[in-house]
């Protein structure tokens, strides 16, 4: 039905979903100013979501210019005229809101979720700093977020295992002036050279509203949000035209080699990498396939001549497509035990290729194969439309790269139409080209490359001068009617539910607890044993995590290859993990293929074959990535924080997935009795939430009601060490490019409505949002660290209050002496009223954000079983933030956040940071080493 528009606003066209249709609904407007508007009304939750897409990423930066396009997201954080400093995510978490932005290679995104209440002070905000955020940026801001940016790299990319692999495949695959040949984050030297009139002809040039699509997604008027979005966006003036990019795709004609050297890797990797098509091309969803047969799962060719041969420890084959040109990607992390070589592994690889390439056209499986892949795009597309956010997201992308804002429908029948013959095809012109394969190895081992480096990486290229340099910085007068420094009020109050759930007990004990909901036709479903690491006996950390892999591997009457591909040909997903102090099983289906699912399911849970082979490749999986580890700074840094909280003499001291040493001693038996001893229907507990009514579900599940076992009486709590706290703990990593820094101590176990849920309250200020003191000091006043947090978690037994951030390397003396200063202020001043008032609004309101998916409902479902909390625990806590008194949260901040009571923690390389340390006034360094 037409509705009258508002000045300025023109209808473009309206798309309706039939009920049994997948898509997604919405209507599109365009504003005079080439703004480009889409609506989609969901009214299922009391929240909306905001997206604003620009088209413009790094491929839009010229040559020797890198980054421009993700440092200027960075800015756009930095506040707008109306709304400056950090207003607009200040407003956000008083919402209980979240926001956030993305830059990739096309395209920068701003997006925002927010109660629905709040939507006109979102497209105020979100309208200021597309027309009003250049006479805010200052020099000053721009220096830090420089700093930020480079400490980003640094944390991302160069002190992360395998965190160059693709900047390096990039410079090999692509010529130096190609658009996708530099990283999107930038290179540092073109960071350090750009100067603040680069970034604001950048902007001036890119982020007019004529090369932006706003998404509003959610609960809301639309007659009343266009009249707003008319309102702030209708006088912003246009931009400089945008034309689109070409294509430009390359081919190869032979092979480049190329090695990496890795500081942080143990173990050898291979990947080779084939330029191929474009984003939509009629050769993608084909090549897509092909992916999925050479390296996704069990069943596929890499993972069988590799994986199950004990060559490889990881395997896998892709396809990412972007808008200028895509890449078909296999890679193999090599095995060390098993002797293979990377010229071994990629001989083996180029050997699988050939033979399935002549076997292809007589392949009388491959059809079978097709329709499974093809059920499992359009069982992924369906779990793509469950939340808002989701749904926004392919709204602009698909009117921004396509101009066709819903192709769900496209798109499940082009992957759809794919024959054998297509995939057969493709493989023959796209992967019997030349490559780029490139072998990482570990730092000074060159010779470990599957073939001597013969492809020299060009340089990155000077700056010349940008077309976009030479616009005229000087922001635009808009002829506005309205007064932007008024902040508009929020709406009446949103009233949030909690899902109306139900209870079953099986006749044998088990409880199930659910929620029925109709917005996806899929069913998830969460069965929880209690005990996990917890019931392992002491030097066996790490047990109960090897026998839930296991469960995963052949059953009595199925090998892990047939099981994995029952379940492919669903659609479905069957997960086992043990952590923490539960084994839990997760299960993900669409609701015509539940019985079928959980009949899998019911054969993995009661039925494992616990095959010597299997357990023999699983274990030495294991312990290679383990291996992997001891050189990755932030696994360090979680290891000895365990140590330093519990002691090495407690389960909890150890990872949930053990040791190097400790799974080294395992044994077969070892995994036979933890399974026959403490998978136990008495600890076992259910969650369904999804498509399906109380007795459907309860029917479904009836393969449970003869599970049997007694209750198992869990070790008693393991009290938290002090007697390191007033110390700097340091753990040497040498070669580190930045420091961990982990602040912590132990705390108390987790209560719904007492003591530890006030201490949350209180940490909110300091530490538990974006706005909070320690990420506003540490990251966008000093720009020491991409991001700085704090929180106190907390099982059944006992909990622990930790900051934790990654910093410069140079800056780590520096970050220790600030994060001891805002503890010691904040025991001894506590939080302002305003901030007090910000955490009532924020934790108040996040609940309307809480509950939207399946899995949000089925977490709050298992959390509330856990703790055995009662349908009303959500408003008890609601209660109580409104009465509790700024002088109550201070005594706890008080109690808690005296630094002298906690350690820090430091994982970085010694010889940088120990002698800065060292002289830290109050303070005694320690070196510690990992047990």
């Amino acid at each position: 039905t037409p509705i009258a528009l508002p000045k300025g606003v023109t209808f473009i066209e309206s798309h309706q979903v039939e009920q049994d249709e997948i898509g997604i609904s919405f209507d599109k407007y365009q504003l005079d100013n080439g703004l480009i508007v889409l609506l989609h009304q969901d009214q299922s939750d009391p929240l909306v979501h905001v997206n604003v897409t620009y088209h413009v990423g790094s491929a839009r930066e010229e040559p020797g210019m890198s980054g421009f396009a993700h440092f200027f997201e960075h800015m756009m954080f930095q506040g707008s005229v109306h709304a400056p400093e950090d207003l607009h995510t200040q407003l956000v978490d008083a919402m209980g809101g979240e926001l956030n932005g993305g830059t990739n290679s096309d395209t920068t995104r701003y997006y925002n979720t927010v109660p629905a209440n709040e939507l006109e002070k979102i497209l105020w905000l979100e309208a200021d700093r597309m027309a009003f955020v250049l006479p805010v940026v200052t020099q000053e801001k721009f220096e830090i977020q420089r700093a930020t940016v480079k400490n980003e790299r640094a944390q991302r990319y160069d002190n992360s295992p395998y965190g160059l692999v693709w900047e390096t495949t990039s410079r090999a695959l692509y010529p130096p002036e190609h658009p996708y040949a530099w990283p999107v984050i930038g290179y540092v030297n073109d960071l350090n050279r750009v100067i603040l009139d680069d970034l604001k002809a950048f902007f001036m040039r890119w982020y007019g509203p004529n090369n932006a699509t706003l998404v509003v997604a959610g609960d809301f008027n639309k007659i009343q949000t266009l009249e707003w979005i008319a309102k702030y966006y209708g006088s912003i003036p246009r931009g400089p035209e945008v034309e689109a990019a070409p294509k430009q795709t390359v081919k190869l004609q032979q092979d480049r080699y190329v090695t990496l050297e890795d500081g942080q890797i143990r173990l050898p990797l291979l990947q080779l990498a084939f330029p191929t098509v474009y984003a939509h091309h009629p050769d993608e969803a084909p090549l897509d396939f092909l992916s999925q047969i050479i390296g996704e799962g069990k069943n596929s060719l890499l993972y069988q001549n590799l994986v199950k041969t004990g060559m490889a420890v990881q395997v896998g084959a892709s396809h990412p497509c972007r808008e200028l040109a895509c890449g078909f990607n296999i890679y193999a992390i090599a095995n060390p035990a098993s002797g293979a070589s990377l010229a071994q592994i990629e001989q083996v690889i180029r050997d699988s290729l050939n033979e399935w390439a002549e076997q292809a056209a007589q392949d009388e499986t491959l059809p079978g194969q097709l329709t499974k892949f093809q059920r499992m795009f359009r069982s992924g597309t369906i779990y793509g439309l469950e939340k808002v956010a989701g749904k926004a997201a392919q709204l602009a992308s698909n009117q921004t790269f396509f101009n066709r804002p819903d192709v769900v429908a496209t798109d499940l029948e082009r992957y759809g139409n794919v024959r054998v013959e297509d995939v057969h095809r493709v493989y023959q012109e796209y992967l019997e080209q030349g490559a780029v394969v490139l072998s990482v190895v570990p730092k000074g081992q060159p010779e470990m490359a599957a073939k001597k480096q013969d492809y020299q990486l060009p340089e990155s290229m000077k700056p010349k001068t940008a077309q976009w340099s030479q616009t005229t910085i000087q922001t635009p007068e808009l002829n506005d009617t309205i007064d932007r420094h008024l902040v508009p009020l929020t709406g009446p109050a949103v009233q949030t539910q909690l899902p109306e759930s139900w209870e079953r007990t099986l006749p044998n004990g088990i409880e199930i607890k659910g929620a029925s909901t109709s917005e996806i036709p899929a069913v998830s479903i969460v069965i929880s044993i209690e005990g996990g690491p917890l019931l392992e006996s002491k030097g066996k950390a790490g047990l109960a995590q090897l026998t839930a892999k296991m469960m995963t591997e052949s059953s009595q009457k199925r090998s892990a290859e047939a099981l994995a591909d029952a379940l492919d040909s669903y659609g479905s997903q069957v997960q086992f993990n043990s952590g923490g102090r539960t084994t839990q099983i997760r299960v993900s289906s669409l609701v015509d293929y539940l019985p079928q699912t959980l009949q899998v399911v019911e054969e993995m849970l009661f039925q494992p074959a616990f095959n010597e082979q299997d357990f023999d490749r699983v274990k030495q999986r294991t312990l290679q990535f383990l291996k992997q580890s001891e050189s990755n700074p932030e696994a360090i840094a979680s290891r000895a924080k365990r140590q330093l909280l519990w002691g090495t003499a407690s389960r909890l001291g150890l990872p949930d997935g053990g040791t190097f040493e400790t799974i080294n001693q395992l044994s077969l038996e070892d995994v036979k009795a933890y399974y026959q001893a403490n998978y136990s229907a008495a600890m076992a507990s259910v969650v369904v939430v999804g498509d399906v009514e109380a007795e459907q579900a309860l029917q479904a599940l009836n393969f449970l009601q003869d599970w049997q076992g007694l209750p198992i009486e869990l070790p008693q709590a393991t009290q938290g060490q002090t007697h390191y706290q007033g110390k700097i703990i340091l753990v040497d990593h040498p070669g580190a490019a930045q420091a961990v820094m982990m602040v912590g101590k132990p705390a108390l176990p987790y209560d719904a409505t007492g003591e530890y849920f006030r201490l949350n309250l209180i940490n909110h200020p300091f530490g538990g949002n974006f706005t909070s003191r320690a990420n506003q000091l540490l990251r966008e006043k000093k720009g020491y660290t991409y991001g700085a947090f704090s929180s106190f978690s907390g099982g059944k037994q006992q909990g622990q209050f930790s900051l934790s951030a990654s910093v410069l390397q140079d800056k780590t003396s520096a970050a220790v002496t600030d994060a001891i200063e805002l503890l010691h202020d904040y025991a001894n001043l506590g939080a302002t009223e305003e901030e007090v008032a910000d955490m009532r609004s924020a934790v108040t309101q996040r609940e309307a954000l809480r509950y939207e998916s399946s899995g949000q409902k089925a977490y709050l479902l298992g959390h509330m079983q856990m703790h055995d909390l009662a349908d009303d625990y959500v408003q008890q806590r609601q209660g109580i933030i409104q009465r509790i008194e700024t002088k109550e949260l201070n005594l706890l901040a008080k109690r808690w956040f005296d630094p002298k009571t906690m350690w820090i923690l430091i994982v970085a390389d010694a010889s940088k940071v120990e002698q800065e340390l060292k002289h830290i006034k109050g303070w005694q360094l320690e070196k510690l080493s990992l047990n």
